[in-house]
């Protein structure tokens, strides 16, 4: 469990993932591949150092997830970098078909996802891919909630065997975990504990619950928060203790309710321990052009009104 507080500084995600791209390439051998986007990605922090190790595919997303998986049936590790919109939507049939079906050593590392793409709108905001990737057999699907936990998700993602999708945002955020903490994959980290509910965020949505934690704390509202940064496989195990203990179960992602935590959440409650249920994320509508402060706020994201979305929900 984690006590920290105070957020040490701002981290992109995505900054991290490349900085452990370029360090684990000196530990391990795999291949990292990009669509055009290597400086959006940070995928170049890779390519710069190993260049005989990085293939640039050009404005071609689908071929490099085929590429991907070719290099993967040679015993090599493939990571695959794009932003997420491609990833999961433009290419997904050769992630499906290419990488899952015959269930493939390869990383997808998908960058600006979700309403933190900002301005560039809701074409580029992506917020199905979790619900896209979640349903594919075998898919291992990574949520990190800040910069460090981003690079510790890749990090584990080439421990494992089997096709993983690494979901990051674009905008920098609070750095919220511990420079030595753990990440196992399909373990939730209960970042503050609380009796009255228990909110399971993921992604950038965990820092605003815990601001929204402190919002409550002075309404005499005690909620835990739990970071699930493993969408699959889930945490049931973690997921059932805390709505046992607190009674009233909230979800946030920067992502729709539908198809991500949310539903998988719900699938858990639904299954092993019917629980209330509050999912917050965006509500069966596209995302729109706007800074990212302002959109998570147009979409009742930002701290005070998951903060008043709880309290309304509890009282």
């Amino acid at each position: 469990m984690s006590n920290l507080n105070v957020p040490k500084k701002k981290m992109a995600p995505r900054d991290a993932f490349g900085r452990a791209l370029e360090e684990l390439g000196g530990e391990r051998d795999f291949v990292v591949l990009c669509a055009d986007l290597a400086d959006a990605t940070r995928a170049g922090f890779f390519a710069e150092k190993y260049p005989e190790r990085f293939i640039e595919c050009g404005i071609a997303e689908a071929n490099m997830m085929s590429v991907a998986a070719g290099i993967a049936t040679t015993g090599t590790p493939a990571v695959a970098t794009t932003f997420a919109m491609f990833a999961a939507g433009r290419a997904y049939e050769q992630v499906r078909n290419s990488i899952a079906y015959p269930h493939l050593n390869v990383k997808i590392g998908a960058t600006h996802a979700g309403l933190s793409v900002g301005e560039d709108g809701a074409t580029h905001q992506c917020l199905e891919d979790l619900a896209l990737m979640r349903e594919l057999p075998g898919m291992t699907v990574l949520s990190p909630c800040d910069g460090p936990e981003s690079g510790r998700a890749i990090k584990a993602a080439l421990e494992m065997d089997g096709p993983v999708y690494v979901r990051m945002g674009r905008s920098a955020l609070d750095v919220i975990t511990e420079d030595n903490a753990e990440f196992t994959i399909g373990k939730g980290v209960v970042m503050a504990d609380g009796k009255d509910a228990v909110m399971f965020a993921t992604g950038l949505m965990v820092g605003e619950s815990l601001k929204a934690r402190e919002i409550l704390a002075e309404r005499g509202i005690d909620l835990a928060v739990v970071n699930i940064h493993t969408i699959k496989p889930i945490d049931e195990e973690l997921i059932v203790s805390y709505a046992k203990k607190t009674g009233r179960v909230f979800t946030a992602e920067d992502h729709f309710i539908t198809g991500g935590l949310g539903s998988a959440v719900a699938e858990v409650l639904c299954e092993q321990c019917p629980t209330p249920l509050t999912r917050i994320g965006v509500k069966d509508t596209f995302g729109r052009s706007g800074t990212f402060d302002d959109l998570i706020k147009a979409y009742g994201m930002d701290a005070e009104s998951v903060a008043e979305t709880i309290e309304s929900n509890i009282r």
